[in-house]
């Protein structure tokens, strides 16, 4: 097998601010595996929070390449690395290379009947005029994943839902608040009809979480990166958020649902703004997820060629063969 990766990038069709960053682009790893003629894909974005970039999953890729051979498979990859962003590139390469030597669909090798899915669109931080004026330009969208830190959080919130009466809102917060905010803003928001608050407090210092009963049901990203980590996480929240740039790929993000299913959390599946090779893999998450947040190449200038269709009503179809899978 030959294992070849390089960075692509992709700039966003505008700046997009979240908690303490605010983004023009995305660079991203992608990888491909070639073996018995045919050619399997990944891409990664990584993990920025994490010091992540596509420049260091390069690095990581290049030091395993050598043991990329005819002999690895998903299991051996998992051994090989630890989660991340390279391994999430390589691991859904094998997948999509496992699906196109056998002449079949991942739908067929997982036995799934894979349903459309209806993605949240993700608002950026801007003043709360600007906010719910963003929330009116994306009517089509029923679902609204709002990004909030600690600025007038309820001022924002109240425009966005004056705006958009009819929305599904779900709250980020990307670790902005302090314990005191959350218990603040929480029956505000739930006031306010939001269907989840996803990752209020800092990634590591959410332990008071395990006594607090929130109105709004609370969802984890930063605190749960992998299957190491959810056994304090189902303490703490009522919602996983599983991205396979920081879990590490589609197998353990599976894992991940399988652990999240057995505990009687909620899952969703989530991005880090790549192109539509990034979220092939995440609609298979999607198809066990009550939260469905695959809107990256929305956020593009330009997406990949064979991208997802993005339909009205922000119903996505899935990949195609020639995109992955």
């Amino acid at each position: 097998m030959h294992a070849l990766a390089e960075i692509a990038s992709f700039p966003l069709a505008k700046p997009f601010a979240i908690t303490g960053y605010t983004f023009t682009d995305t660079d991203t790893l992608r990888v491909s595996l070639t073996s018995e003629g045919v050619i399997g894909r990944g891409e990664s974005v990584g993990t920025y929070y994490l010091g992540e970039t596509a420049e260091s999953m390069l690095v990581d890729f290049r030091a395993v390449a050598d043991r990329l051979d005819s002999n690895i498979d998903r299991q051996a990859l998992q051994e090989m690395m630890p989660p991340g962003g390279a391994r999430n590139a390589i691991d859904c390469a094998l997948w999509d290379l496992e699906c196109k030597i056998a002449g079949t669909s991942i739908w067929q090798l997982l036995n799934i009947v894979p349903k459309p899915l209806i993605t949240v669109f993700t608002l950026g931080i801007g003043e709360a005029a600007e906010m719910a004026e963003a929330a009116l330009q994306a009517a089509d969208f029923p679902q609204l994943k709002i990004k909030l830190d600690d600025e007038k959080p309820v001022e924002r919130l109240e425009a966005i839902r004056k705006a958009r009466p009819d929305a599904q809102l779900v709250v980020d917060v990307n670790q902005g608040w302090s314990f005191d905010e959350l218990k603040e803003y929480d029956p505000y928001f739930d006031n306010l009809g939001v269907a989840m608050i996803e990752q209020p407090l800092r990634r590591g210092a959410d332990e008071a979480l395990e006594t607090f009963t929130s109105k709004v049901p609370l969802g984890a990203d930063e605190s749960c990166l992998n299957v190491a980590e959810f056994d304090e996480t189902r303490k703490r929240y009522q919602v996983l958020n599983i991205k396979l740039d920081k879990c590490g790929g589609l197998t353990e993000g599976r894992a991940l649902v399988r652990l999240a299913q057995e505990a009687g959390m909620a899952v969703m599946v989530g991005n880090m703004m790549g192109s539509s090779l990034s979220m092939a893999p995440s609609f298979v998450i999607g198809q066990y997820c009550r939260f469905v947040d695959i809107d990256g190449p929305l956020l593009l200038a330009g997406d990949i060629e064979n991208g997802l269709k993005y339909q009205s009503a922000g119903l996505v179809e899935p990949p195609t063969a020639a995109l992955w899978g």
